[in-house]
């Protein structure tokens, strides 16, 4: 997505946060077509440049991932720890709405992208659905974030794939909205339906395998009410939320 698509309802949650908080946003293109461990080391290469010629001291890096980007953001610290990139040490907080942390069912992918994204300006996010198993696009159906995912699955292949434990950072503060279409919450409507594209529990980083599942904070996690996947872009309760948690205490 770019900066443009970050807009809905004429609500751009990085301008908002710019004009209430006093942060600088930066906003990241990337080619969703690409497996999503390549736009991660992409942007960790990306930021550690941007952080070295910024005009000013950087002092804080807060990053706010909407669906595969907030995969992309932490494949991107991955990375950057791997290769020992400096930004890293400026990172306090990570913020994901809708990110499929253990994937979205490539069937639901393949539905939301003929009907949803079909009737909007940007359905290249995900594809038209001859598209559907691009490398990225699959990716985000198992939630693959590092090379050794996609490189030992058959990716168009069904079924549950191995994938690498990647927890979250240490020392760095991490949040995760999900979103349901449901009036209420704790129902089926959450473990099959959730925003329309994300599950809720994949959205919390919630997993019947304890060694995979991430552990948010309880006081970290909300759960939005009849909200749909792209209604998070726009959401004055998810703003709220996430300005709430990015103030200093």
């Amino acid at each position: 997505m770019s900066d443009l698509q970050w807009t809905r309802k004429e609500h751009d949650h990085g301008a908002a946060l710019a004009r209430d908080c006093g942060v600088t946003p930066v906003f990241l293109s990337y080619n969703s077509g690409l497996h999503i461990s390549q736009n991660g080391r992409a942007f960790a290469d990306m930021l550690e440049r941007l952080v070295a010629q910024w005009p000013t001291q950087v002092e804080e890096i807060v990053l706010l991932g909407h669906s595969m980007g907030g995969l992309v953001a932490r494949s991107a610290v991955h990375y950057a720890n791997l290769s020992g990139h400096g930004w890293t040490r400026k990172l306090s907080k990570m913020v994901f709405l809708g990110a499929p942390h253990h994937g979205a069912p490539l069937e639901r992918i393949g539905s939301w992208v003929e009907g949803a994204l079909g009737k909007i300006p940007y359905a290249a996010v995900f594809g038209r659905l001859g598209a559907v198993r691009s490398a990225g696009i699959t990716d985000l159906r198992y939630g693959f974030l590092v090379d050794e995912d996609w490189r030992a699955a058959d990716r168009c292949a069904h079924g549950d794939k191995a994938r690498a434990v990647i927890p979250l950072p240490d020392r760095v503060a991490c949040y995760a909205i999900a979103a349901t279409t449901a009036k209420t919450t704790g129902g089926i409507w959450d473990q099959t339906i959730g925003d329309g594209l994300v599950q809720v529990a994949s959205a919390l980083g919630a997993h019947r395998d304890p060694a995979l599942s991430l552990r948010f904070p309880r006081e970290h996690t909300a759960i939005l009410c009849e909200t749909g996947h792209l209604d998070l872009l726009a959401s004055q309760e998810a703003y709220a939320t996430i300005r709430n948690w990015l103030e200093p205490a």
